[in-house]
């Protein structure tokens, strides 16, 4: 008798912090997983098919996105790649926006026009966005929120066209998480907000809830932007 072949998922944005925990995890759940980052994510793992590509460069990820799929359709898609550029009314800059709004809206779409149809004629899929608690509006962040926010609609709005065909689309929003974008440099003026717990979301926790989302146990829940905020949702 043959065997299965391991489920498969491309993750955005594998090379590091959110993005590389979830590529990770699914590699330790017997996933096969192709990682797409403009950076090695270096993961000395069976399963990775390491594609370096820079996601807002709408030719080369076309390139990329066909011959994944001549490889076959994959059971997810998981986008995880993000960018944060941070400041204040008087000093927002058109060229940050825009590279957000590329990196995070643009390309979420462009994954989705390309797979959820195919996943809406095979009847099952799974798609994950990787937003922020930040969606809903903070000072000195606007830019950064309104490019998470569109995520947010874009799932729900998705997941309203993919319910009766067996696929489901979702977005996680972490709170501060302790990953490199974090710690980056261009947002000194800027710093994390510990949240409630007293200390910063771990990026293991978020790709647990993303490995729960791409399951069959969760194959009722779509539409969603489940929050990991470390109690900042409930204390004032």
């Amino acid at each position: 008798m043959l065997s299965k072949p391991p489920p498969c998922a491309i993750v955005t944005g594998a090379s590091s912090g959110i993005g590389r925990a979830i590529a990770k995890k699914l590699l330790s759940n017997g996933w096969h997983v192709h990682a797409l980052d403009i950076a090695k994510g270096n993961f000395n793992a069976q399963g990775v098919h390491e594609c370096l590509v820079d996601l807002t460069d709408s030719s080369a990820l076309e390139i990329v996105l066909e011959r994944l799929l001549a490889m076959g359709l994959p059971q997810a898609v998981v986008h995880a790649a993000g960018v944060l550029r941070a400041g204040p009314l008087g000093q927002l800059e058109s060229d940050a926006g825009e590279q957000m709004w590329r990196l995070h809206v643009d390309v979420a779409t462009r994954l989705a026009n390309r797979f959820l149809p195919l996943m809406h004629q095979a009847r099952q899929g799974r798609m994950v966005l990787i937003g922020s608690r930040v969606s809903g509006g903070i000072s000195g962040k606007s830019q950064y929120a309104a490019t998470k926010a569109a995520l947010a609609s874009l799932a729900r709005s998705w997941a309203a066209e993919s319910i009766e065909r067996g696929v489901t689309v979702n977005v996680v929003s972490p709170a501060a998480t302790d990953t490199p974008m974090l710690h980056d440099p261009a947002r000194t003026n800027t710093p994390p907000k510990l949240p409630p717990i007293g200390r910063l979301i771990q990026p293991d926790e978020v790709a647990a809830l993303v490995l729960y989302l791409l399951g069959p146990q969760a194959s009722a829940i779509t539409g969603q932007d489940i929050t990991i905020c470390g109690g900042a949702s409930v204390v004032h």
